[in-house]
């Protein structure tokens, strides 16, 4: 496995993305599937292209982190009613 600590700097990009995604009008219950999608694109595109197994788990792992992170971050922005 040839994951690489900067590898986790996409964490951060694929929550931004969907926070730009959720600006175009997406349902906010389809942005964990987008995050998922975009973890799962930077596992074959940047992290394993070679390797279609750590491809996806790495995606996922992304992927997953990234929801978290989103939510986290939405969650203690959001202004108290």
């Amino acid at each position: 496995m040839d994951f690489q600590a900067y590898d986790i700097a996409l964490i951060p990009l694929i929550v931004a993305l969907v926070g730009v995604i959720q600006r175009f009008g997406v349902r906010p219950r389809l942005l964990p599937g987008v995050a998922l999608l975009l973890g799962l694109a930077g596992g074959f595109i940047y992290v394993a292209p070679n390797d279609p197994r750590q491809a996806v788990l790495v995606g996922l792992v992304m992927g997953l982190s990234a929801i978290g992170a989103y939510s986290g971050v939405k969650n203690t922005v959001k202004k108290r009613e």
